[in-house]
């Protein structure tokens, strides 16, 4: 089914992508370091033996610069870094076990960047090893890291599958040579195959890749045979990616020439065009860029409704909380939001003292039992958040509610909020036979379930307060 293209374009305006609510320009740029540690103890004590845990660790280093990308990396051929920022993790996280008072339920873990195989198996091996000594690993854990193509070894998911990851996610973004060459992505669809056919050998249950829509220089010719190429590996999910040109924040994107990217009406087709394949291939749109083959966990999570959303993504485990490790990771206590500093150098100068008590008889940082007494001067590198209210708290829960269910239940209480705020939304999107709804709840239409970004900025009271103009250039377009 095509997607009726005057509401694409109608709809196709700045809006969050909801990994979180209160959305990241509502936090405060200073944050109570104190009130984070507390507010940590007390999370963790009440959800690690009932949910388990979480964890992120952002590994930044990439070994040349891809123009289109808009993460927080760093870039160096210089593979001496790995071992201070592996200490500087490792660091980190012996604080927050000290925090903890007892053993960490871990659920779930992600290894995102950057590049994360840009890091050697060896040092991989060391950090994951850190992180899960004297820890309680869930038995319906779930560990997954982010490979490129180029770069990712056999040694590398040898090691990694040892270490209990069963999905690996492959940057693919696009397999045409002219868009490769523009986007600094030089990679042989050649090296896609090897990696994908060797992680399935190796016995990972799940390959994952990311693909991209709206780089400069794609013709609907040219995604369609991307994705037809991409396809005959048969990725378990994809994740089809709109390119968000926000060269305001990402200077690598003020490389391009404006002239190169596909206009509006183009993109629109692009996207149509990947969608409907992946759909002709056995594919089910679970929603918000996500395709999943029947079979695969997200694919069976979002028919049982138990999908959970956070900013790894859409995820099947819902854990507690979230503990971001690492230059820039951002943690999730399900009560507050804290981000890391985002430069190496205010990252290693808050970890520092700690680091040198460890690193003083210069044997090798992953080496330290993760009892050893951390320095009295030593805190956590969050720098900026957020506490929430309860009023965020509520509407927290209906946006993950839209985004990972298709419905949700209003509470009485909630109705003068939701008379004034949510209620003329609604009534739009109605109109546009996007949703149902009533006084007692919500319910996205089929044809809604393409549009997920806009119902959920019906909830959105920070962004309906302040009333912030399609122009505005905080946030990408929703197509």
């Amino acid at each position: 089914m095509l997607i009726d293209p005057i509401l694409l374009h109608k709809y196709n305006v700045p809006v969050p992508r909801y990994t979180s609510y209160p959305t990241v320009p509502c936090w405060h740029d200073h944050i109570d370091a104190q009130q984070w540690t507390t507010t940590f103890q007390q999370q963790f004590k009440a959800q690690n033996h009932s949910k388990g845990i979480s964890l992120y660790l952002h590994l930044p280093f990439c070994e040349s610069l891809c123009t289109y990308c808009g993460c927080n990396k760093k870039i160096t051929t210089n593979h001496s870094v790995e071992g201070e920022y592996l200490q500087a993790i490792i660091t980190e996280w012996k604080i927050y076990r000290q925090l903890m008072g007892e053993a960490p339920v871990i659920r779930e873990m992600h290894l995102g960047g950057g590049t994360p195989t840009f890091f050697s198996p060896q040092h991989l091996e060391q950090l994951i090893t850190a992180i899960t000594k004297d820890a309680i690993i869930h038995p319906e854990h779930e560990f997954s890291i982010e490979g490129h193509p180029n770069n990712t070894t056999k040694q590398h998911m040898e090691t990694l599958y040892q270490l209990g990851f069963r999905r690996i996610s492959f940057g693919v973004q696009d397999n045409d040579p002219r868009v490769q060459r523009i986007i600094n992505r030089i990679q042989p669809f050649e090296n896609v195959q090897r990696v994908t056919e060797q992680a399935r050998a190796i016995g990972f249950t799940a390959v994952n890749f990311d693909l991209i829509y709206g780089l400069p220089l794609q013709t609907v010719p040219s995604v369609q045979q991307s994705i037809l190429q991409s396809l005959q590996l048969r990725p378990d999910r994809v994740a089809f990616y709109s390119y968000a040109h926000v060269p305001w924040t990402s200077r690598g994107q003020r490389l391009f020439d404006e002239n190169d990217l596909p206009g509006a009406a183009l993109k629109m087709e692009l996207y149509q065009t990947g969608r409907q394949l992946f759909m002709e291939h056995g594919y089910t749109d679970i929603g918000m860029d996500h395709f999943a083959l029947p079979g695969d966990a997200l694919h069976t999570a979002w028919q049982q409704g138990t999908l959970h959303r956070n900013f790894m993504g859409y995820t099947t485990q819902h854990s507690g909380l979230l503990v971001g490790l690492g230059v820039s990771a951002i943690s999730d206590l399900g009560v507050a939001f804290a981000q890391n500093h985002k430069t190496l150098h205010d990252y290693y100068q808050c970890l520092k003292a700690h680091a040198g008590n460890d690193t003083e008889d210069g044997s090798d940082p992953a080496a330290h039992d993760l009892r050893h007494p951390a320095s009295e001067n030593t805190s956590l590198p969050v720098v900026k958040g957020y506490f929430l209210t309860n009023e965020d708290e509520a509407f927290r829960k209906y946006i993950l509610e839209v985004i990972c269910r298709g419905s949700a239940r209003f509470q009485p209480e909630h109705l003068p909020l939701l008379q004034q705020y949510t209620f003329p939304e609604l009534k739009l999107l109605e109109a546009d036979r996007l949703v149902e709804w009533n006084s007692t709840g919500i319910w996205v239409t089929e044809q809604g379930r393409h549009f997920l970004r806009n119902i959920c900025k019906a909830f959105d009271l920070h962004l309906l307060r302040k009333q912030i103009s399609a122009e505005d250039t905080l946030f990408s377009k929703a197509i």
